[in-house]
């Protein structure tokens, strides 16, 4: 099957049908008006891509995309999550046009999806758009995964690390790493990597557990390549309040002044309580003593810190969300600068989506999600022209001299390493 994509990548598809006029309808007996301004009442969607301030100068770019899909057996599955939406549009084959076609026409240099369980549907589009690929599938159970895709003419793949943490005890949830070096006359090089954390809001010992051991190896991975900058996508699973966020953008977290069931955020998200009876968009709040110590067994301690003796957890990278770094506009942007939602159903309207990046590079533009007003009137995602429950979102990043710097002395590292072993040849 062939698809034509024709998609400006400065503004997302709009729509603006207007309902018809109920008078010229000919079977009025079985006229529903919500079924009617489902189908046929979308209200305008429109992206713009908001430029940093100061404007970062003109250097090398590049651009990732992260997107979590809605695996086709989850949305099948959970079919009440969706109960506000047209069958017509959780079909796979429509979801899957819309998505390509966003995917395509945003035109990212590197693409990082989760919740893939159609693999093979996406690639040999995005093959035929220039991109290669790789896939991780979850252990167990679950058939869906992460899936990265790259511009072949733009990057070379250099090494590739899949985690799967079941083997660490911290259930079947999967991540991937890639050193990825442009194909440049100076070439640089950057790590990217892909996650999607366990959505079990009760389990908050286990979602950061995940995301220290992807720290940790990606620590790892970027010093053996020399140091280079890290750009991590994915669905974390824990809203920007929450202290799993507070773990991220910071150094370190003392478990024990938490809750583990509070640590991501996401009891606070439910519509019903982020809108409440007024209809007004509400910032989660959380009611908690910091001079409360919370009770943790040595087992959900060890889970979370990696030691059982340990009560702090380490950050060992300085990280920032390239979304809080970009201011955005007051309808689509929370107190910390992050998006206000990038997910939304019927249990759910909130953040979980993050492109997170170190030192050596900063973030030149993003992508602005919806405004809160507009993704209301939708009644829920997937919609007409969104092929998720969840938003795409782009950063554009630059190096930096820093990064540059870098690049060099890690070649000219790596290229004594490889003399040194030449010379040591028999």
């Amino acid at each position: 099957m062939s698809f034509n994509f024709f998609f400006k990548p400065t503004i997302c598809s709009c729509i603006n049908n207007k309902p018809s006029d109920s008078s010229t309808s000919f079977s009025r007996r079985w006229y529903n008006p919500l079924r009617h301004r489902q189908y046929d009442y979308q209200p305008e969607i429109v992206r713009r891509w908001i430029d940093a301030d100061p404007p970062v100068p003109s250097q090398e770019k590049f651009s990732v995309l992260s997107y979590n899909i809605l695996g086709e057996r989850n949305a099948s599955r959970h079919r009440d999550l969706y109960s506000n939406v047209p069958s017509l549009y959780m079909k796979w084959d429509n979801r899957k046009r819309v998505i390509c076609k966003e995917l395509v026409g945003w035109n990212p240099d590197i693409i990082c999806l989760q919740e893939v369980d159609r693999y093979y549907d996406l690639s040999n589009i995005l093959e035929k758009a220039g991109y290669a690929g790789s896939y991780k599938r979850r252990t167990g159970d679950s058939v869906d995964g992460c899936a990265m895709f790259w511009k072949a003419d733009k990057f070379q793949l250099l090494e590739v690390e899949n985690i799967e943490f079941k083997g660490l005890g911290l259930r079947d949830n999967v991540a991937h790493l890639s050193v990825f070096e442009t194909r440049k006359a100076e070439p640089r090089r950057l790590l990217i990597g892909n996650i999607h954390v366990l959505y079990n809001p009760n389990l908050g010992d286990v979602k950061l557990g995940q995301i220290r051991f992807l720290l940790t190896r990606t620590q790892i991975l970027s010093e053996r390549w020399g140091n280079i900058p890290v750009v991590l996508a994915g669905d974390f699973n824990s809203t920007p309040q929450s202290p799993i966020y507070e773990f991220l953008s910071s150094s370190q977290l003392n478990i024990m002044l938490y809750d583990r069931r509070e640590l991501s955020g996401q009891r606070f998200c439910h519509p019903s309580y982020v809108f409440g009876k007024e209809g007004a968009k509400k910032s989660p709040t959380f009611p908690l003593d910091r001079f409360l110590k919370y009770c943790w067994t040595d087992d959900e301690i060890k889970v979370a810190t990696g030691n059982a003796k340990s009560q702090i957890v380490v950050n060992p990278l300085k990280l920032n969300s390239s979304y809080a770094t970009v201011k955005g506009s007051l309808g689509t942007r929370g107190s910390n600068a992050e998006p206000l939602a990038t997910s939304y159903h019927s249990k759910f309207f909130g953040t979980v989506d993050y492109l997170w990046y170190s030192d050596g590079i900063t973030p030149a533009r993003v992508l602005d999600t919806v405004p809160v007003d507009v993704l209301r009137k939708t009644g829920g995602l997937p919609s007409k022209k969104l092929g998720s429950d969840h938003l795409c979102l782009i950063s554009e990043f630059a190096f930096t001299k820093a990064s540059e710097e870098n690049n060099r002395a890690s070649a000219t590292t790596l290229s004594a390493v490889g003399t040194s072993n030449s010379d040591g040849a028999c």
